[in-house]
């Protein structure tokens, strides 16, 4: 059984452990759900990492599969045998399991093969994943793995690479994987036989940039930085920026409001959130990121008169914010959970931030038809089912 399981990370703090027991060469298996029809508590790409010695981490499902995938991570540290695993819940509701679909989870051992993609992360690039999770083919074994990065791909590890006819006809959905950070299972005919072939997308974590350093700042970096943002606090003219006072901050910087540009790394993986209470700083700010970078999300913490007046004193010093620029404005920033309490206001701020990351709306999900992930068909595309 899987005992005292951080099942709760984030995909950010997944990864940097999987670096860290990469570079200390520990024993471990990684347990990947590669497809899902109906539905599950996790989609395509969750993955759960069991050490031979110490907790698992990660999650692939709420505990149910938690006893047949331990036997499988015993089994692919102990043999270095890759095995796909077919679980059908379809008939489990009575029983009190929650999900109610077919769940296809690839186990192996955890090797060299996943350092290319750890690498990429690190540096701040996307990567995908090329596995071969079941084959016929007796010249492509399974296991077989390819990771492409930037456009190339690395094969020098102790596994096989896939062959270049089957990377070719994997090159569309290898790219809609890397660009979206998706996951989907391929089917790839070759003369010797069919691949199962496991693509799937990765993405270093989303920046959250906090311009302001007062005290409603630290929850809100705190909630951040839990879900998975890579947390940045701009401290505005001259303010403190002390980073014992935002532990859950990535780095805590002073800088001016027209500078505030110079720590957007990634305009596309950027969401800026103003909330510095002091509305010419927040105005010169906003203007510096609709003009400087091209981040898709910024919130503005204060009531829609704050954000009036700042729009009217703009204005007045001859800036007026185009539609488009607004498009990428949520003032008052927040979603409406009724709390105001600052626990309540760093959850609202987080929760509609991480929203805009996801590319959700941010509704109830009671209120949305069809299923509540979107779930990628074969080749990369998403459909619903």
């Amino acid at each position: 059984m899987i005992e005292n399981q951080s099942w709760g990370m984030s995909d950010r703090e997944l990864y940097e452990r999987l670096r860290a027991l990469r570079t200390a060469d520990v024993d471990a298996a990684v347990a990947s759900v590669v497809d899902v029809a109906g539905s599950a508590y996790r989609r395509p790409g969750a993955k759960l990492v069991a050490p031979a010695d110490g907790d698992a981490l990660g999650a692939i499902a709420a505990g149910c599969l938690d006893g047949p995938v331990a036997k499988l991570a015993s089994e692919a540290r102990r043999s270095g045998e890759m095995t796909l695993e077919t679980f059908d819940l379809t008939g489990t509701r009575g029983l009190g399991v929650g999900c109610n679909g077919v769940i296809d989870v690839f186990v192996e051992p955890l090797d060299d093969s996943i350092d290319p993609m750890l690498r990429s992360l690190e540096n701040g690039d996307t990567a995908t994943t090329l596995t071969v999770v079941e084959s016929n083919d007796s010249a492509v074994p399974v296991g077989a793995r390819t990771v492409c990065t930037d456009s190339r791909a690395e094969t020098d590890t102790t596994r096989s690479a896939l062959p270049d006819d089957a990377l070719v006809e994997l090159r569309d959905a290898a790219e809609v994987a890397r660009e979206d950070a998706t996951s989907t299972l391929v089917s790839v005919s070759r003369g010797a036989g069919t691949l199962r072939v496991f693509v799937d997308g990765v993405e270093p974590a989303p920046e959250l940039l906090l311009f302001g350093a007062e005290e409603d700042t630290g929850a809100i970096a705190s909630f951040g930085s839990e879900v998975g943002f890579r947390v940045t606090v701009a401290s505005p003219r001259g303010g403190r920026a002390d980073p014992e006072q935002f532990p859950g901050a990535d780095r805590v910087r002073a800088v001016h409001p027209t500078d505030v540009d110079s720590l957007v790394e990634t305009d596309r993986r950027t969401y800026a959130v103003l909330l510095s209470h002091n509305l010419v700083d927040d105005r010169l700010a906003l203007s510096t990121l609709l003009e400087a970078t091209e981040v898709p999300y910024v919130g503005v913490m204060g009531p829609r008169k704050r954000f009036e007046a700042l729009r009217e004193a703009a204005a007045e010093d001859g800036r007026s914010f185009a539609r488009a620029e607004l498009d990428r404005v949520s003032a008052p920033v927040g979603l409406d959970l009724g709390d105001g309490t600052p626990t309540g206001i760093a959850m609202s701020v987080v929760s509609e931030a991480l929203a805009a990351a996801n590319g959700a709306g941010g509704g109830r999900l009671s209120e949305r038809s069809g299923p509540i992930h979107t779930r990628q068909a074969p080749g990369g595309s998403a459909e619903p089912r």
